[in-house]
């Protein structure tokens, strides 16, 4: 999917493996004040520090766990230079909430055995809730370079992770998990619908699912 104005080209694309860790950096920025991540890892003014280095660990390793079972890394590039990034999964994909062992050694170590689990446990959870949609795709990560908030950059992008959905004929739709209410209505507008209300923490949050329905002729 590309697009080209007067002054810019537009695509999205998968992304390339020198722009990993381009993206790892988008997505710290977008994802540093999240209150679920906040929460599991314990962050607090005083190991604000530690929480950071956990944090990075973790992107680091779901970013190469996604890589390494080739499920979709979508960005949105501006004259070939990322400026927007997705994480998506399929349901019926490898990569399960019980990660292959090696996955979870590595982040144990770096993000710790509690918060390990407890991030586990949150896939299961949401996994769990979706199992009536069958086969679909859940967006795990979706970040925009913080200079170019407010232009559009995340429409542009999830309206590419459309047709990445509908490209799968046993694809049902695509779902998020979102705990700010700004971001619901965001999604809200790209015609994701509230699904079910879940709770990680006493962090509260609201599950979306946007149903993928080809017009009939």
């Amino acid at each position: 999917m590309s697009v080209t104005t007067p002054a810019d080209t537009f695509s999205v694309q998968y992304l390339a493996a020198e722009d990993i860790s381009t993206a790892a950096s988008l997505i710290y920025q977008a994802y540093h004040d999240d209150p679920v991540l906040q929460n599991m890892l314990s962050y607090n003014d005083e190991n604000k520090s530690v929480y950071e280095k956990k944090l990075r660990s973790l992107i680091r390793e779901e970013l190469s766990s996604f890589w390494q079972e080739k499920q979709p890394l979508i960005g949105l590039y501006r004259n070939d230079k990322l400026k927007a990034v997705a994480c998506v999964f399929e349901s019926n994909s490898q990569l399960q909430a019980q990660r292959y062992w090696h996955w979870r050694l590595k982040l144990m170590l770096s993000a710790g055995y509690l918060q390990t689990n407890q991030l586990i446990d949150k896939e299961q959870t949401i996994r769990d809730a979706l199992k009536e949609k069958g086969n679909y795709y859940f967006l795990a990560f979706i970040a925009v370079d913080p200079h170019f908030h407010g232009q559009g950059f995340g429409r542009y992008l999830l309206r590419g992770l459309d047709d990445l959905v509908k490209c799968n004929a046993e694809s049902t739709g695509m779902a998020v998990f979102v705990t700010r209410k700004e971001h619901t209505e965001f999604f809200k507008t790209e015609k994701f619908e509230a699904f079910k209300h879940l709770t990680f923490n006493q962090v509260e949050g609201e599950l979306l699912f946007k149903s993928i329905i080809e017009p009939t002729i």
